[in-house]
């Protein structure tokens, strides 16, 4: 068991470390390769379906001609089985050339006769070909019809852009045109005009803690409000009045957390990241007014690499100084005069781990830093700096050194992944052995037995008595000033070890755990969460049909339903594998969860209890989706095929009533018909495809059907609505989420690159602009608006960061469908 306690704090240790960068760049180039890979077999098999579809056309193109000419119909059939005995010629080539040839000479043969034939008014025709004539010419429809089929032939065109032909456009996406059929209800494309939707997005709520790998990050200010921060927002919770407010200036993750003596002012360090084309940002320090959430400085932009691991305000000089470690390989430490933002001491730290830093509360030329297998001891001296190593002597060298504070005498007290609370002091120089050269150190000078395993946490409170926070054994102690263990508790289970402690005051508690949850409580009454989140990347996101409650699941295992109007997890359960997806019944009463090993399961929302458990394939499943009257629920995989079920007994009975299959790759995306007969899907080589559910799990080969129906959801992120949503030269995977408003007007965007879009609905025009959110410190894996439209929900994937957006104006009712209950304010970001 201690070894697992090791192995956990070597992760959370080493989190700073960043992977070898030539190893990056082969992954990079690996999943290129794959791409590129899964791009050439579904353009192989776009163009053998599409010669089936040709060879299918044919005939129905010579029936109209021959309406009009025999011999135009003659001259046609000869064309075309010119151009496919070429055609079957080169059919062992992947290349497009060799089908494009043949089916533009069918195109341009097929244009030129129907041309000819409605240029020879003034020639006699036969009474039979005089009235097909007619019949062509008066039927709107059937000419059309035949100029669509045509069209339906030579869909290869131009390779680059979108491009209008007709009744149709196409997109590229990697080279690959994907054609989209212009509604019947849009009389010219070319006039559309696409705007600013009039509804904004405010930040209403903060969902999760970033407990799992930071240290140090919870505090209590004297306004009553415990500061945190999780992704790239820094949440300023009220514990009594249970709102919040955010501080939300930073571009990437914030990674560590300072209060000033003041008591006001906040110093946040972030990561560095990276932005779309992988280019690394510069990490920097704020520097900002709690009260007023107005940015004071920035420091150290262009100074630090990777990261800010580390800061801490000076306490001797009022708060003077600030103290910087990024997360460099030398772990650069850095001293500055924030208010001046002049840097006044730079030098390396250690190739090791660093994990925590501060002043002496008593001496702001003395600064000490932990981390693994070190305790460094510095002193500043006419802009210089020395570093000295703690001695262990005889005592065993813990792995890591994991916190420290200073005791009201002066004393540093270390707590280590041993269990142990060391105290550390000063020895006097041995000039005896080493003469006058000798000088003096710092060594041990007891150790106090704490924890089985690691002390994650130290915390000193006002008297003087201690607190120390267990990893292993989740206990926190609390101890006298000569430490004598006192009074000690356990945190439940299902939190995780505790990773920091605050003090509200003499007596209440909070506590951040290593599961992203803040507990609060006292020794007397136990603890209670009032903060809890994820702990791993997650991508299921549903809301209820008529409650104001949504769920999510991830890779934790965790399926979490939370009451959006209340603020809180309402409960939670752990499967036995990671959910990827779910669906609410259109009845309100039970919820559908897909997992990552082809198997899904229906919950009950109030007994939380499995009803139903079913496996379709042995891929990870990436959408659930029940139709509007909640009779069929379809099932997409990975393994390239929707599984459709007949749904009784309000949800709780699932037969198999057909597969979808067709797809050439897997199922990312799809949508029922407002009716309930068809489905729309998207898969993982860009294909938009449709099916007859109705009739049987078909598919709609003339998809130019597809045109005019209505969905009665649009999560699909190919389709001719949504076309705007991309911008020029997205690769495919830009985008993992999009869902358009119940009242059908918005449409909001998930995307790679930490942001999440509001546009105008429907939004079929390139370049279309958008309302762009930054807070998510990760890629934005799912997007949903509640059933009233009047919030929007936005899930980070590895961020472990949930978003509650309230969507503001547009002159509709959700105007004043906030919650009543708790109210929050942010600092002020411009969306674009």
């Amino acid at each position: 068991m201690d070894g697992s306690t090791n192995s956990l704090d070597d992760v959370s240790a080493g989190s700073s470390a960043e992977l070898p960068d030539r190893m990056s760049l082969m992954d990079v180039r690996l999943q290129a390769q794959e791409d590129e890979i899964t791009l050439l077999k579904s353009s192989l098999a776009d163009a053998l379906r599409k010669l089936h579809v040709l060879d299918q056309q044919i005939p129905l193109i010579k029936q109209h001609l021959i309406a009009v000419n025999p011999g135009a119909a003659r001259s046609l059939n000869q064309a075309c089985v010119d151009g496919f005995s070429r055609s079957s010629r080169l059919s062992t080539s992947s290349s497009q050339d060799g089908l494009h040839q043949p089916v533009s000479r069918v195109r341009r043969n097929s244009e030129r006769l129907m041309k000819e034939s409605s240029d020879r008014p003034k020639q006699k025709l036969g009474k039979k070909a005089a009235s097909s004539t007619n019949l062509l010419t008066r039927s709107p429809s059937l000419e059309s019809r035949a100029k669509e089929l045509i069209s339906n032939a030579g869909s290869q065109g131009s390779s680059r852009g979108r491009t209008t032909q007709g009744q149709s456009i196409k997109m590229f996406i990697r080279g690959r045109p994907i054609t989209m059929y212009i509604p019947s209800n849009i009389l010219n494309y070319e006039d559309l005009k696409m705007d600013l939707p009039p509804e904004k997005l405010d930040l209403d709520w903060v969902y999760g803690y970033r407990g799992r790998d930071c240290r140090a990050n919870l505090y209590v200010l004297p306004s009553g409000e415990a500061v945190y921060f999780i992704a790239c927002v820094v949440v300023l919770y009220h514990i009594t009045n249970r709102t919040q407010r955010h501080y939300r200036k930073h571009t990437d993750c914030v990674r560590c957390l300072a209060i000033h003596p003041d008591k006001v002012r906040v110093a946040t360090g972030q990561t560095a990241g990276v932005d779309k084309d992988g280019k690394p940002f510069q990490p920097f320090v704020y520097i900002w007014d709690s009260t007023t959430l107005a940015t004071l400085h920035q420091i150290g932009l262009g100074t630090f690499e990777r990261g800010v691991g580390s800061v801490a305000f000076s306490q001797a000089d009022g708060g003077a100084f600030l103290c910087v470690i990024d997360d460099s390989n030398e772990h650069m430490l850095s001293v500055w005069d924030w208010a001046k933002q002049s840097r006044q001491v730079e030098v390396k730290s250690t190739n090791e781990a660093v994990l925590a830093v501060e002043f002496n509360p008593s001496d702001s030329n003395i600064i000490i830093s932990c981390g693994k297998s070190h305790v460094y001891f510095w002193t500043l001296s006419a802009g210089t700096v020395t570093k000295k190593q703690g001695i262990f002597g005889k005592y065993k060298k813990p792995k890591f050194i994991l916190c420290f504070v200073f005791s009201l005498t002066g004393d540093v007290l270390t707590g280590d992944s041993e269990g142990n609370i060391l105290t550390w002091g000063k020895s006097a120089a041995d000039t005896k052995t080493l003469g006058k050269a000798a000088k003096e150190t710092f060594q041990i000078m007891r150790q106090t037995r704490a924890h089985e395993g690691s002390v994650f946490t130290l915390c000193v409170l006002q008297g003087g008595a201690l607190l120390s926070g267990g990893g292993k054994d989740r206990r926190i102690i609390r101890w006298s000033a000569d430490l004598a263990p006192e009074r000690e508790c356990e945190i439940p289970e299902q939190f995780g070890a505790v990773r920091t402690i605050g003090n509200v005051d003499g007596e209440e508690l909070l506590v951040g755990t290593t599961r992203n949850a803040i507990l609060r409580g006292t020794f007397s009454d136990g603890f209670v969460a009032i903060v809890q989140g994820h702990v791993d990347e997650m991508w299921g996101l549903a809301t209820h049909p008529f409650q104001n409650i949504f769920l999510t699941c991830g890779n934790d295992r965790q399926v979490c339903l939370w009451n959006s109007e209340e603020h809180s997890m309402d409960w939670s359960t752990t499967l036995e594998e990671s959910g990827l997806c779910a669906d609410f019944c259109p009845n309100g009463a039970v919820v559908s969860v897909g997992l990552n090993t082809g198997r899904w399961v229906v919950m009950d929302l109030q007994t939380r209890q499995i009803v139903s458990d079913l496996t379709d394939g042995n891929e990870q499943l990436s959408v659930m989706r029940y139709s509007p009257d909640g009779s069929f629920l379809a099932v997409g995989s990975h393994d390239n095929f929707i599984y459709i079920y007949s749904v009784t007994e309000s949800g709780r009975r699932y037969t198999r009533f057909g597969k979808c299959t067709g797809h050439s790759s897997f199922i990312t995306h799809l949508d029922w018909s407002k009716d309930g007969k068809y489905i729309m899907s998207n898969s993982g080589d860009y294909e938009i495809l449709y099916w007859d559910v109705a009739g049987g799990c078909k598919l709609l080969r003339n998809r130019y059907e597809s045109k005019d129906r209505e969905w009665a959801s649009y999560t699909c992120v190919l389709g001719f609505h949504v076309m705007g949503v991309w911008l020029e030269g997205s690769d495919g995977t830009d985008i993992n989420a999009l869902c358009r408003s119940h009242d059908e007007k918005l449409v909001a965007v998930a995307d790679d690159f930490c942001k999440v879009h509001l546009f105008q609905y429907p939004c079929p025009k390139p370049k279309a602009p958008s309302h762009r959110y930054e807070g998510h410190g990760s890629h934005v894996t799912n997007v949903c608006f509640t059933h009233s439209d009047s919030h929007l929900l936005s899930m980070g994937g590895k961020d472990t960061c949930v978003l509650q957006w309230r969507v503001r104006g547009g002159g509709g009712a959700r105007d004043g469908r906030a919650s009543a209950s708790s109210t929050s304010t942010s600092s002020p970001e411009p969306s674009t």
